[in-house]
């Protein structure tokens, strides 16, 4: 099982899949969310024990987040930035290896296309993962779509480990 994220301060993706064969499962996604009005200590703590208790009910082998991807608002960045620590954080209490994807890398290996817009993202994890609906909200989605890559980048390497 693999848990994957999609950081953020205010709103946290998360998605656990696991594989057997060729079928991928879902067995839970959401999102963690944050208040604007509290402090920002209170804030990263409230998501390492929020990711912590998620590590500790699902026990992945692994956690997957996307790459922090750097745009004009450096404020927005920093946070994302001090977000991503904690989870990190939360990993490694639990001896969890971490994966990171650029958002390119987890777009061409959902869809095989690294400009896919939302909604094909949403409609590919809805199908890889045969759920009933779109997964919602975007940020949860996004999560699912990142450990659907680590879960078949993971798969990859055992392939290539057994043919050298």
């Amino acid at each position: 099982m693999y848990l994957g994220i999609d950081p953020g301060l205010a709103t946290m993706g998360y998605g656990l899949v696991q594989g057997e064969g060729d079928r991928l499962q879902c067995l839970e996604y959401g999102v963690l969310t944050t208040s604007s009005q509290e402090k920002m200590p209170e804030r990263l703590l409230s998501l390492f024990e929020r990711t912590d208790e998620l590590i500790r009910e699902y026990q992945p082998v692994s956690l997957a987040m996307e790459q922090l991807f750097f745009s004009k608002n450096v404020k927005t960045a920093f946070q994302v930035g001090q977000a991503r620590g904690v989870i990190i954080l939360a990993a490694a209490r639990h001896g969890l290896e971490v994966f990171e994807y650029s958002p390119l890398e987890i777009k061409k290996g959902i869809t095989g296309y690294g400009q896919a817009d939302k909604k094909q993202m949403q409609a590919l994890v809805r199908s890889i993962l045969n759920l009933e609906e779109l997964p919602q909200p975007d940020d949860a989605a996004d999560a699912l779509a990142v450990a659907i890559c680590h879960l078949q980048v993971h798969r990859l390497r055992q392939k290539m480990e057994e043919w050298l």
